[in-house]
């Protein structure tokens, strides 16, 4: 019996130690994570470059949600500067009729900006996608450096998946809209955390 017993309690203290070791190298990791989260989100790489990438948002029957609108007008003033002669536009299905980056297109277009200007992707749906689509765009154009366009939270991860693809990447976040207001920025840190951690698994 005192055999058993002992044997028992160094199961639980040896389980005891790997759940904290567990639990230390996670909290690491996230520190780790966040740190480059909010050290892309604070930097604004845009510079001469081949093309301009608009990470695609919320589109509704056409028209592009408030937080979209701002990714596609921060791209519209990095053109306008002669950062790159060319916009890309990402995002599939938003859910009716409607494609991300056909949306963005189309609200380029309206601004101002020649059709012959703007490639729209409109097949992915999901970042990890985008980058692939971008990806191919980029080899099939000759296209060496882009300047990514997306949140703020969502750079850290978008130039790690671009770099996975090989290609040359500087990131530009979009400025908040007021539409946003007071909003806590741990939901959108934690889900960049979350996902690039998955990634890092190749769970996505």
């Amino acid at each position: 019996m005192g055999g058993r017993a002992t044997s028992g309690r160094r199961a639980v203290r040896i389980g005891a130690a790997v759940t904290l070791l567990l639990l230390a190298a996670t909290a690491l990791w996230s520190r780790w994570v966040y740190a480059g989260i909010e050290r892309y989100a604070g930097q604004d790489e845009a510079a001469p470059s081949d093309a301009i990438a608009v990470f695609g948002a919320a589109e509704y029957d056409g028209r592009p949600s408030p937080v979209y609108r701002a990714r596609l007008e921060h791209a519209e003033a990095l053109y306008d500067r002669g950062i790159a002669p060319l916009v890309i536009t990402l995002g599939g299905d938003g859910g009716d009729q409607y494609s991300e980056g056909g949306v963005g297109r189309q609200y380029l277009m309206s601004q101002g900006i020649p059709e012959e200007s703007i490639i729209a992707e409109t097949t992915s749906r999901s970042t990890v996608e985008a980058v692939h689509w971008l990806g191919v765009i980029a080899r099939a154009n000759g296209l060496h450096r882009i300047v990514v366009v997306s949140d703020a939270a969502h750079m850290f991860r978008l130039h790690a998946l671009c770099a996975a693809e090989g290609m040359d990447v500087l990131t530009s976040p979009r400025p908040r809209v007021s539409i946003e207001g007071n909003t806590s920025s741990v939901s959108p840190v934690m889900h960049e955390i979350l996902s690039y951690t998955a990634w890092r698994l190749n769970l996505e």
